[in-house]
């Protein structure tokens, strides 16, 4: 009875991580455009979490945008705690990286996160300002 119980708790498990899995596929990942995602950090409606490596950083980014490379995002999610119960939106090269950044800070307890679609190469063909 032991083994059976077992798994079935092994094949639970895979089933709620294939939904989760088809979830993310069929595009449920809370997102914004670009300009959707402009206004609301330009009226202080939000913060935008650029998750990016240093190298892409330096060459542009959003100018106030708080950067902390994805790598490092669970270890340094203390930065981020004053913005808990704020709209945070995260950011990358083309949304993907952010798109993960998303789901870490859900899982830490941050309600109110969106992914901007299509990243800082979607905000500058919206021609949006950049550094």
């Amino acid at each position: 009875m032991r083994v059976f119980s077992k798994y079935c708790r092994l094949g639970f498990m895979f089933f709620l991580m294939a939904c989760a899995v088809a979830k993310a596929d069929m595009g449920e990942i809370e997102s914004v455009s670009p300009k959707h995602a402009s206004a609301m950090y330009t009226g202080k409606k939000a913060v935008i979490v650029d998750v990016r490596e240093d190298s892409e950083w330096n060459k542009q980014h959003i100018p106030g945008a708080i950067h902390i490379p994805f790598a490092q995002l669970s270890e340094r999610l203390p930065e981020l705690k004053q913005y808990k119960d704020s709209t945070v939106i995260t950011q990358c090269k083309t949304g993907g990286r952010s798109a993960r950044a998303l789901d870490v800070l859900k899982s830490a307890g941050f309600s109110k996160v969106y992914n901007m679609d299509g990243g800082i190469v979607a905000w500058d063909k919206a021609g949006l300002k950049t550094e």
